[in-house]
């Protein structure tokens, strides 16, 4: 009986593991004029570990870059302070509890900050990174922004905004 058992397994487990949650989001680059050029896709899925985000990406300035999801489904500029500025149409990093604290991807800060996205000296993008604090309901209908410089998780996310993508 446990060996029919063994063999069903893996029949009956199909539909959880086929039902797995995956998307993707084209990335492009942008500036205060809108999108620009397209810089490949991320993808998404949830893992047991929570969202894994799976880079293949060209044409970004090589280093460590602060990476965020935020609340809306936008990468058109905005104007902050008087100036037009690139992505300012994403708003603010993804916050459902009103944290307003910025303290990195394990912080108890908002869930919007992930882990650097690392970009090779040649411009290319290939470093999964992991986020075990999001879940696939967080994600639809939110965007990905790359910002042009590294994080600090307390007061500068990253300088300018240089690239976005809307997850579907």
């Amino acid at each position: 009986m446990s060996r029919s058992l063994c063999a069903l397994l893996p029949l009956l487990l199909w539909p959880v593991i086929s039902s797995a949650y995956e998307t993707s989001a084209e990335i492009h680059a942008i500036n205060e004029k809108g999108e620009d050029t397209l810089l490949g896709r991320i993808g998404i899925r949830e893992t047991p570990e929570g969202i894994q985000l799976s880079p293949s990406l060209r044409g970004l300035p090589p280093g460590q870059h602060g990476f965020h999801l935020h609340e809306n489904p936008s990468c058109e500029p905005g104007e902050k302070e008087g100036i037009v500025q690139a992505g300012l149409g994403a708003g603010s990093h993804y916050d459902p509890d009103k944290t307003g604290k910025h303290l990195g991807p394990a912080g108890q800060g908002h869930k919007g900050d992930l882990p650097m996205l690392t970009v090779a000296p040649d411009g290319s993008a290939a470093t999964p990174v992991n986020s075990a604090r999001l879940k696939s309901g967080d994600l639809k209908g939110r965007t990905l922004i790359i910002h042009g410089a590294a994080d600090n998780y307390a007061d500068q996310p990253g300088g300018s905004r240089i690239a976005c993508g809307i997850i579907k």
